[in-house]
């Protein structure tokens, strides 16, 4: 394939985001492209949805299967095969994309149908690269990030690049093809991170239920996901070996007046040092109970993430939802063991459209207890190693997976702004 050589001749624009333009491109503002499509009445039609990381797809497909939209979908306005469509409070983030469905879209959305003859893929990587974003972001209105809007009105006002139809399509299919040798990349790269995080948590349980050295007396845990334990080894209910402190509703009677504070209402997401779970403003508690030490392990008792894990870097007032475990001997050993023990719990969650883990199955779940504490410490010390090698495996990968993405971004934009001559990488047909 032909090295990546700029067009014949350029002319100069006066656009913030290229200094130049290949000669036969033009830049427009938007309004001569494109007009919004008000059209209502279609409740027969399929639901479709704007995300950020995957354009225009339908309600179906998306991941969180939670169907918000209103049971009245007589404003929900019409989209088109060939539209494309973005949230006005999200455009700035990339949420929007070329619609490859006839559907019905939430109010929210702006539906924007050409006026003319564009290949409207070509303005989908466009709208959804990075300086687009940015300059979407700049006419957008709001006090803050969230309140953000783009209006109709305030896009038709900025401007696009808009090469000849047969360039866009050429550059359509070229990035089309990088794309998804880009995405299958990602996706192995994603898929190898999920294997070493199972390979992990496989270290951790081997680890916590059958020691680090060579043990030949064995017994039976009668505990299905423990099997058998070394024999000097106890197993116990966590309430035995742990002080959990359970988090309360918020309710007036239960915060005092000396100013505001966080607290962890909902309950940590996924594990990390850096973000243990979703905060809200209100008073603090004056029960210290009710307080989440530093190094305590947060453990989700209700919703999509019950039985999530993370560690607690700093005191904070716990709320419903969430429980704080601190172990009466080793804090360590006993993060590793319940980090073994909630793939294998999930059965016991009650609920199934929203799952919750009561204080009682909590406070009787059983982990195994290794005798004296340096033995306990030995397994930590480690599973930290263990810990340490498999992270900077998954961190190596990341780095692949960022720099792979902040490539596709640079060629995204050196082939809708002109940078590069993608006609001579597809022959005319």
């Amino acid at each position: 394939m032909p090295s990546l050589q700029p067009y014949p001749s350029y002319f100069p624009v006066a656009y913030d985001y290229a200094e130049r333009l290949p000669v036969g491109w033009k830049l427009l503002p938007n309004i001569a492209i494109f007009e919004e499509r008000i059209e209502r009445g279609h409740d027969a039609e399929e639901l479709l949805s704007v995300t950020i990381g995957r354009g225009v797809i339908k309600q179906t497909d998306v991941d969180i299967k939670k169907d918000n939209s209103n049971e009245d979908k007589s404003k929900y306005k019409l989209v088109k095969q060939g539209d494309i469509a973005y949230n006005k409070m999200r455009m700035w983030q990339g949420a929007l994309g070329y619609s490859q469905y006839k559907g019905i879209a939430s109010p929210a959305y702006v539906i924007l149908k050409p006026k003319q003859k564009i290949n409207a893929r070509f303005f989908h990587y466009m709208f959804r690269s990075g300086f687009y974003t940015n300059y979407s972001r700049r006419h957008s209105y709001g006090i803050v990030d969230d309140q953000l809007n783009l209006r109709y009105t305030d896009f038709k006002r900025m401007y696009s690049i808009l090469p000849p139809l047969n360039v866009q399509n050429a550059i359509v299919e070229y990035l089309d093809r990088k794309n998804e040798a880009i995405e299958q990349f990602i996706r192995n790269k994603e898929r190898l991170i999920e294997l070493l995080e199972m390979q992990r948590q496989n270290k951790i349980r081997e680890a916590v239920t059958k020691g680090i050295s060579n043990i030949v007396q064995f017994k039976d845990s009668h505990v299905d996901w423990i099997g058998k334990v070394p024999f000097t080894w106890d197993v116990k209910k966590i309430k035995y070996c742990a002080d959990i402190i359970y988090g309360i509703s918020p309710h007036e009677s239960t915060y005092n007046d000396k100013g505001e504070g966080s607290i962890l209402v909902n309950g940590p997401v996924e594990y990390s040092e850096s973000d243990f779970g979703y905060t809200r403003e209100l008073k603090w508690t004056t029960d210290p109970k009710k307080f989440a030490p530093q190094g305590a392990l947060l453990f989700c008792l209700r919703g999509s993430t019950t039985g999530r894990l993370n560690i607690c870097h700093a005191d904070v007032s716990i709320g419903r939802g969430v429980a704080a475990i601190i172990s009466k001997k080793n804090q360590d050993f006993m993060i590793y063991a319940i980090k073994a023990l909630v793939d294998f719990i999930s059965d016991s969650f009650k609920g199934s459209t929203f799952p919750s883990v009561t204080s009682n199955d909590l406070n009787n779940y059983l982990v195994p207890i290794p005798p004296t504490f340096d033995e306990q410490q030995a397994i930590v010390n480690f599973l930290k190693e263990e810990d340490r090698t498999f992270d900077l495996a998954i961190q190596k990968i990341e780095k692949e997976i960022a720099s792979i993405k902040e490539y596709r971004e640079s060629i995204i934009t050196a082939a809708v702004t002109g940078q590069h001559d993608i006609t001579i990488q597809i022959p005319d047909k």
